[in-house]
């Protein structure tokens, strides 16, 4: 009986110490911002890194390339200008949670510039008021 208690109690243990190094290295890439290379940008809030990880600019929205709320020539013109800036560069990325369709929801930095609060100051995109809390810089 006792043997029972302390093989399910070291099981028991052993499981806690498994989810607790899981979980902190899982959440370890949200709590520090990090290095990463940009492949491209796929329209003027999504891009993909070297690596393969699909992001999605935080707290902005930009113009869409296809669909019913399109303005193909704005989105080119701001997908275009993002590649030009960050493509094929290390910029740096703090990661905030994940989206609805499995992308990175981040803030992007280069030279320690916010590149979504650069693009609406450009007006090349506008603040996504629905999320708008995860960005320091938009909350006004």
């Amino acid at each position: 009986m006792k043997v029972n208690i302390l093989k399910n109690l070291n099981k028991n243990l052993f499981q806690i110490i498994l989810v607790y190094l899981f979980l902190n290295f899982y959440f370890s890439s949200f709590a520090k911002p990090q290095k990463i290379i940009i492949k491209s940008c796929y329209d003027g809030d999504t891009c993909t890194s070297i690596s393969g990880e699909k992001i999605r600019l935080a707290c902005i929205d930009t113009p869409e390339i296809r669909g019913k709320r399109a303005d193909p020539e704005k989105a080119l013109l701001v997908r275009d200008y993002l590649n030009d800036l960050i493509a094929g560069k290390e910029i740096t990325i703090r990661r905030i949670t994940y989206d609805r369709y499995g992308r990175t929801v981040a803030e992007l930095f280069k030279d320690n510039k916010n590149l979504q609060k650069h693009l609406v100051d450009l007006g090349l995109a506008k603040v996504y008021k629905k999320y708008a809390y995860q960005c320091k810089w938009s909350k006004n």
